[in-house]
């Protein structure tokens, strides 16, 4: 009895094995594919799954199709021919089952990748209650990646394509939705956006491991991780959790027996450091490495605040970020563009105040030589008292401004003034600018410049506007020797150009600020 018991658990356990291994075997794609998305037109478009090992695979779109074989591990891939934009169409898979995504549409596809504000939604933004009603735009797309962090590069991940209209916008990210509205109004072809963002994210967490390590710079960053790892100890870390924890429920408590405002932010509950969205690869492993080879124009990026505390590197960071992203998509070196930090904090009230912020800015800045990178500068849209300025429309403007202009070859203005070069003529110094056609001043008034001697002592500068250059002078510095412009948290500098886009902060020289 006990033998035939057996033998009928043994034949019931094959088969709900053979049940798994048919079902794991059915033909998938990742998570990227979906109902509503948007293929970027005129390039070849990569589709690529998994299927049982051998298994024959087409795949149809529109009127072309092609076939493979999936590999010894079960992987297969295709690449589609270019196609014009249009649609919708259906993309179907057809292996030992079918699988088919509806509504597709070709257009243009950028990847919008940051922390906070790039995540800040439409329903945060300014004027939402008009925009959200207004947002009648059926060829705009956005996939929202889900949120995952991974110790190593995943091959899927999870998000959903939501067509644009008053019911879904307000879920949107606001920069990338704002920027993808100005695209698709001026090309007149649908728009898909990858939002792939996490709030309060460094940006060594957006680049893999692997990549920061080959960076003198960088590698320390991921030596400290790789010793965190080591020495994590989950039961301390919970015990000084719940310490923490208890401290803050009992001064939660006692605000409000006394009737007092209690704004401290609860503890979060201990993550392992492979577990931590902050940490180095994490995010790229979880949230970006699984989007590639998916084909896209460009990228789009806002991040910064919270590598302030490390401005200097920031530049060193961002540059091997955009390579690396560049070398995993294989499309040689695709628009990669990024908002410039908005002013914050206390307002300027001396020439010599610098911060975090204008370093970061100041990086940004020098990372446009590298090549095909553009810049939304911000300097005049952000809040004082808020991280997260709810002019969005403004940011997504300026980032499809430089798209407009550098990527699409329409006739606009990229961007305001970038500081090109200086020289001294006499007790002044006279700054030249790209893209300085109709230099003025906004409200009338040139405000944010100081200058300095070989004393490296900063005054409030006297400027002026002469044709395309501006001349900068002190009676206080009889010999100068540089110029700062907007170099503050939060300056007030007016200087912008004939389409009312505003310079850059920079600063001629090097010194320690």
């Amino acid at each position: 009895m006990r033998a035939r018991v057996f033998g009928w658990w043994v034949l019931g356990l094959a088969g709900v094995l053979a049940l798994a291994s048919a079902v794991s075997a059915d033909v998938k794609l990742p998570g990227v594919f979906g109902d509503h998305m948007v293929l970027q037109r005129d390039v070849p478009i990569p589709v690529w799954g998994w299927a049982e090992p051998g298994e024959e695979i087409a795949v149809r779109l529109a009127q072309q199709s092609k076939k493979t074989k999936a590999d010894g591990e079960g992987k297969w891939s295709v690449k589609l021919d270019p196609m014009k934009a249009g649609g919708p169409y259906v993309l179907a898979v057809q292996g030992k089952n079918r699988v088919e995504k509806s509504d597709v549409l070709v257009g243009e596809v950028w990847l919008c990748s940051g922390q906070s504000n790039m995540a800040m939604t439409v329903n945060g933004c300014l004027n939402k209650d008009a925009e959200i009603a207004a947002a009648n735009y059926p060829k705009i797309r956005m996939l929202t990646v889900t949120r995952k962090t991974a110790e190593k590069p995943q091959e899927n991940c999870e998000g959903t394509w939501a067509v644009c209209s008053p019911k879904t916008v307000g879920g949107f990210s606001a920069a990338a939705y704002f920027f993808g509205r100005r695209l698709h109004e001026d090309l007149d072809v649908p728009v898909g956006l990858i939002n792939s963002s996490w709030g309060g994210t460094p940006i060594q967490a957006w680049t893999s491991r692997k990549a920061q390590q080959a960076v003198k710079d960088l590698a320390p960053l991921v030596e400290a991780y790789e010793k965190a790892v080591a020495a994590y100890d989950p039961a301390a870390a919970t015990k000084r959790y719940e310490k923490q924890l208890a401290a803050w429920k009992a001064a939660a408590a006692k605000a409000k027996t006394e009737g007092a405002k209690f704004t401290q932010r609860r503890p979060q509950a201990p993550l392992p450091p492979q577990e931590s969205p902050n940490s180095p690869g994490t995010l790229y492993n979880g949230m970006i490495a699984p989007l590639a080879p998916y084909a896209i124009r460009g990228a789009i990026w806002y991040q910064g605040e919270s590598n302030a505390g490390n401005a200097k590197l920031y530049g060193r960071q961002l540059r091997t970020m955009i390579a690396e992203w560049r070398s995993v998509w294989g499309q040689g070196d695709f628009p990669f563009l990024f908002v410039q930090l908005p002013n914050f904090m206390a307002p300027q009230q001396n020439p010599s105040e610098t911060g975090g912020w204008p370093l970061i800015r100041e990086q940004m800045l020098k990372t446009l030589e590298v090549p095909n990178t553009g810049m939304a500068v911000t300097i005049d849209v952000g809040e004082a008292n808020d991280i997260h300025p709810r002019n969005k429309q403004e940011v997504g403007k300026r980032l499809a401004q430089w798209a407009l202009a550098k990527t699409y070859g329409k006739d606009v203005v990229a961007c305001g003034p970038l500081y090109k070069s200086m020289r001294r003529d006499g007790d002044k110094i006279v700054l030249a600018f790209d893209h300085a056609d109709g230099l003025a001043a906004r409200g009338g008034q040139l405000k944010g410049f100081a200058i300095a001697g070989q004393d490296k002592k900063f005054v409030w500068a006297q400027a002026k506007i002469e044709r395309n250059t501006v001349v900068v002078s002190s009676p206080e510095v009889p010999e100068p020797v540089a110029v700062r412009y907007g170099w503050a948290n939060n300056p007030d500098c007016t200087l912008v150009n004939k389409a009312g886009l505003p310079a850059s902060p920079f600063r001629t020289d090097s010194w320690d600020p």
